[in-house]
């Protein structure tokens, strides 16, 4: 089995969000052996999805120290280490659009389905649990989706009645702050992952629910380049701008190739023949030499972690390849200055007689 030690570099990696590889066959149904096989393709970490059984129990997780001890254990055991958790699915059910109840019916247990109500209820319910599961195995992060309740109007289009958007704004903030006081409450940071069909799709939303949460400390960002590329937006600039909030990285690709019939809203067709289309690791257009190296610079220490999504190639083929891919982009911070070696005599007095001042 091949050695999974983090490289000593400010980012760590690679991980692995489990959430596209667990199946029902070996070995992809027990925590066990997904992470040995995480562990023996060279993964050094795997993210997990809170809320599937086959992974852990959420809800014994938050009560039992001696659970969450045992849940290390056996992923230290196996060679990798717990990166984060994931409540992506939980989250998106906080805010659901009446539009979508049916559909999201379907994320929820069976117990609140056609029930709005109670569906939320439960969601922000598994959020507070997550942010306990997450302090007992000692995480300094986790994932998750805000919710949409404004995205059927994100294109104003009916013309939207003026305080629809503040409006919805205002509600999913009042949903998430007590959310958000509770990850304060573990030290742990809460970050939304950016991406299309939820209310914090890009920056000047996630900037809106900033000032709606009043900037909450514990409200940061899950980077993710291919959400923004599939948008058309600056994902490298986005890092300079908000590096402060960026607090979890989804490494996933993905490329952009409009045509004379579809553009970004991709004409209602499947992935494979969309313009904006998701690949795996390499496949696409996105720099990441350039994203590890500003992450590097502005002190990112978190995880790097491969989400596949590819409409082409196997899972397993990406899988696969993405641990290359990710170990060739970590940067080991530097120790000293590159022109150290031409370093000369500094002194308040010699600088003023150079400058000609004495």
């Amino acid at each position: 089995m091949q050695a999974n030690l983090s490289i000593d570099s400010a980012i760590r990696g690679p991980g692995l969000f489990l959430a596209q590889f667990l199946g029902d066959e070996p070995p992809f149904n027990t925590l066990d052996d997904i992470a040995a096989w995480a562990s023996g393709l060279g993964y050094a970490g795997i993210q997990i999805p809170s809320g599937d059984p086959r992974c852990m129990d959420l809800a014994l997780a938050a009560e039992s120290q001696e659970y969450c001890d045992e849940l290390n254990a056996r992923c230290e055991a196996a060679g990798v280490s717990i990166t984060e958790l994931s409540t992506h699915i939980q989250g998106q059910l906080v805010a659901v659009h009446p539009a979508c109840n049916e559909l999201f019916d379907d994320f929820a247990p069976s117990s609140v389905r056609g029930r709005p109500e109670a569906r939320t209820q439960w969601a922000i319910e598994q959020l507070h649990l997550a942010a306990k599961a997450s302090r007992r195995l000692g995480l300094s992060a986790h994932a998750t989706f805000s919710g949409a309740l404004l995205w059927p109007f994100f294109y104003p289009w009916p013309q939207r009645p003026e305080g629809l958007v503040d409006e919805g704004f205002a509600e999913l903030a009042r949903r998430w702050r007590p959310i958000l006081d509770s990850f304060e409450d573990a030290g742990v940071d809460l970050c939304f992952e950016i991406h299309p069909g939820e209310d914090l799709h890009d920056g000047a939303s996630f900037e809106r629910f900033l000032e709606a949460v009043e900037h909450h400390p514990r409200a940061r960002i899950l980077y993710d380049p291919s959400h923004l590329l599939l948008q058309q937006m600056d994902y490298l600039g986005f890092i300079d701008r908000y590096h402060e909030r960026i607090g979890m990285f989804h490494v996933k690709d993905a490329e952009f190739t409009p045509n004379a019939s579809s553009g970004v809203y991709g004409g209602y067709q499947s992935w494979v023949d969309r313009p904006g289309r998701f690949r795996s690791l390499g496949d696409g257009q996105i720099d990441f030499g350039a994203i590890f190296s500003k992450l590097t610079q502005y002190g990112y220490d978190g995880w790097a972690v491969l989400e596949w999504e590819c409409c082409l190639k196997d899972s397993a083929q990406g899988a696969r390849e993405g641990v290359a891919h990710i170990r060739r982009h970590l940067i080991q911070r530097a120790g000293r200055s590159f022109d150290d070696f031409a370093g000369v005599e500094a002194s308040p007095s010699r600088n003023r007689r150079i400058l000609g001042l004495e």
